[in-house]
């Protein structure tokens, strides 16, 4: 059996504005969106093992949610803190635009932790949540020692944090840094915009630098892709020498409304599962905007992958 290490934090989210009146929803979410969909989507031949680090003030509920995962590894990578758990207050303009205020911190993995836990696994998936999960010290060192693929979705890197608790763009000086550390990275439009240089340009520095497959998510438009051809979802060995590929895979018709939380969540969790599973880059990237615009339809990330695979009514 083949394991898939799962990297992000898992947050409690009170979403206003996207239920039906005026009481707020409240539901986990961060990292659990993407586990949801990880457990819809993988092969049957991949397992999951969470890497996640949850505050004591949560981790019993933090644990029950883990616990439901039919598809999660035997052994537990779950590790109790002391800091307060991450909450999240959403509060939602329009379909698109939201304000997000954190309050509590889980601190970051040290080498020292993460290094021994990845020895026996396949692939990781890592999704910065917080923007917290890994300093850069720590994702190089795990780049080094890792000798399987890396995905990364930047997400929060592109983030920070004042001192209400407010989630503001803010560029990220190291981006090429932080981009050498894995095989395939995932961002949205406006993440891309903060980066503040052409598309073109980031893509061509990213491969440049010997990541295989940049994506970049676009809401109902789809995904735009930049890969260097043949791409398989793999560990590199140095810059691809190959031609250049990017085109835009338009989502299928979806919802005009609905919850777009972790919309990005499940998308990438999708998109993993699906190149683990051999599928090629086209069909892979289909199949993940599909889920996305499955996802509007249900709020929160509890039961999610019963309602990814079907088998659930929305709510």
């Amino acid at each position: 059996m083949n394991r898939l290490g799962v990297v992000g934090t898992m947050v409690w989210d009170t979403i206003y504005g996207r239920g039906p009146g005026p009481e707020p929803v409240e539901e986990w979410g961060g990292i659990a969106y993407a586990l949801a969909a990880l457990e819809a989507a993988l092969p049957p031949d991949w397992e999951i093992v969470p890497l996640v680090r949850v505050g004591r003030d949560l981790a019993p509920a933090a644990n029950r949610f883990l616990d439901q995962l039919t598809r999660r590894a035997a052994a537990s990578r779950f590790v109790e803190v002391p800091e307060p758990n991450n909450r999240v207050t959403l509060r939602y303009e329009t379909f698109e635009r939201r304000t997000e205020r954190l309050t509590g911190g889980v601190s970051p993995w040290s080498w020292a932790e993460l290094g021994p836990m990845v020895r026996d696994l396949d692939a990781l998936y890592v999704n910065f949540i917080s923007g917290a999960e890994l300093n850069l010290e720590t994702a190089g060192r795990l780049r080094q020692a890792f000798p399987g693929p890396i995905y990364a979705d930047l997400h929060s890197l592109l983030l920070g944090v004042t001192h209400h608790g407010l989630h503001v763009p803010r560029p990220l000086p190291d981006l090429g840094a932080w981009v050498r550390c894995f095989d395939a990275v995932q961002m949205n439009e406006e993440e891309l915009a903060i980066v503040g240089r052409p598309p073109m340009e980031v893509a061509a520095d990213a491969l440049a630098a010997g990541v295989r497959l940049l994506v970049v998510t676009v809401g109902p438009r789809g995904a735009v892709y930049f890969t260097t051809r043949p791409f398989a979802l793999a560990h590199r060995a140095g810059p691809a020498a190959g031609p250049v590929e990017t085109a835009r895979i338009a989502a299928p018709a979806t919802l005009e409304s609905g919850d777009p939380t972790g919309c990005g969540d499940v998308f990438g969790a999708t998109l993993v599962a699906r190149l683990l599973a051999g599928r090629p880059l086209a069909d892979a990237l289909h199949d993940a905007n599909a889920a996305a615009g499955r996802n509007l339809s249900h709020r929160g990330a509890g039961r999610l992958q019963y309602h990814l695979r079907g088998q659930l009514a929305p709510r």
